[in-house]
């Protein structure tokens, strides 16, 4: 049996505004702005505001299960952004190899990773990170660097980006365990 309606409600933080319309929802905070859109999922998405108090309600009108799911999925996905417009987030990754040493140099301002020297190669591997992603260098720790952004979706393709860049093809992975991993997941 459906249900007639399943709502969905998420406070909004001070410091964030929020601007909603025909399901694209604009974020913005003390870092910056983020857009999503969400015009795949058919949601109802309402401004509240009660007593010094903002709120974002989401309702779904005779959903099935997997649109009632999704509702879930889109709560999260705005509390992220949330996180992301005041505090940031950063994914350490850090170098591993067994005999090479793999070099890893940042270009153009944080946005190009090249990678040399993976498993004594001479390719040189290159990678232009997403959109307001930035790469630095770890200044405490060798062999790490860290991807910062205010979006976790481009953060963690920028990440998972540079790892699949680093693959060993053809060889025993159980051996060969050479690569570049996310050792960390934190807000800034």
């Amino acid at each position: 049996m459906k249900p007639i309606l399943t709502t969905r409600k998420i406070d909004i933080p001070n410091g964030i505004d929020i601007q909603t319309k025909s399901r694209k929802i604009i974020v913005s905070g003390k870092i910056g702005c983020i857009i999503n859109y969400y015009k795949h999922i058919l949601v109802d998405i309402k401004k509240e505001k009660k007593e010094n108090k903002k709120s974002l309600r989401f309702n779904v009108w005779f959903g099935n299960r997997k649109k009632v799911a999704s509702l879930t999925t889109i709560t999260s996905h705005i509390s992220n952004l949330f996180i992301g417009v005041t505090v940031g987030f950063s994914y350490k990754m850090r170098s591993v190899y067994a005999h090479f040493p793999i070099n890893i140099e940042i270009k153009e301002k944080g946005r190009l990773v090249e990678i040399r020297n993976f498993l004594g190669e001479r390719r040189i591997r290159k990678i232009k990170l997403p959109f307001e992603v930035k790469c630095e260098k770890s200044e405490n720790t060798k062999d790490e660097i860290i991807i910062k952004g205010k979006d976790l979706k481009t953060v963690s393709l920028g990440a998972a980006s540079i790892q699949q860049l680093c693959l060993v093809k053809n060889k025993d992975i159980r051996k060969f365990l050479d690569g570049i991993y996310v050792s960390e997941k934190t807000n800034n």
